[in-house]
């Protein structure tokens, strides 16, 4: 069967999701294919592009249910899951992304449309639409990455500095409370920025 990048993309992403970005080499890959290592550059320049096609690939395989009668505060909840679900689909790929690829996310990938029409429709001035997405985009995907790499469930396993009778409690170490956590920390807090800009009109809608 002849090369082709979408080919050479989809071995990649076995390879990754396997052993990690790291431990992906032009050579392995070309055994992963039965090629020759050479020929690959036929189509690749080098493992950079082919992490970064593979991203690609990933991102545009990106599904949410599209509810827009919904509230939006409820379309940004089902937003964000889905895409935690995609990245925890391929964990290894995601997390290094997120680390390492500052254009990872296109402004033509499902993710980023959807979000930015949910904070649209949410009532987000349109002037301010581009910081608003990149802004929510950042915490979202922040929170991933120390989900992803087990930062945060170091983190919130750590005992505060005095715990004793009547004191503060340890926090417990569940990623799914943190996210949902997040999750209404962004609302709540898109709500208040909403109410405070306008008269709210566009909360709830």
């Amino acid at each position: 069967m002849p090369l082709t990048e979408a080919g050479i993309y989809a071995a990649a992403l076995r390879l990754i999701d396997a052993d990690g970005v790291e431990a992906l080499t032009m050579r392995k890959l070309a055994t992963a294919l039965d090629a020759n290592p050479m020929s690959l550059y036929h189509h690749v320049p080098n493992k950079d592009a082919v992490v970064r096609g593979v991203a690609r690939m990933v991102g545009t395989q990106f599904r949410t249910v599209t509810l827009e009668d919904a509230p939006w505060q409820e379309r940004i909840r089902l937003l964000a899951t889905d895409f935690r679900t995609l990245a925890h689909r391929h964990p290894k790929l995601m997390g290094y992304s997120f680390s390492h690829q500052a254009d990872f996310i296109q402004p033509e990938d499902p993710f980023w449309v959807a979000l930015t029409a949910t904070l649209d429709a949410a009532g987000v001035p349109h002037s301010e639409l581009p910081q608003f997405t990149a802004l929510v985009g950042a915490v979202i995907t922040g929170v991933l990455t120390a989900e992803l790499n087990g930062a945060l469930h170091r983190w919130t396993s750590l005992k505060p500095p005095t715990v004793g009778e009547g004191g503060l409690t340890p926090p417990g170490h569940d990623e799914n409370r943190v996210f949902r956590l997040t999750l209404d920390t962004i609302i709540t807090g898109l709500e208040g920025r909403l109410a405070a800009d306008g008269d709210g009109q566009g909360v709830g809608h």
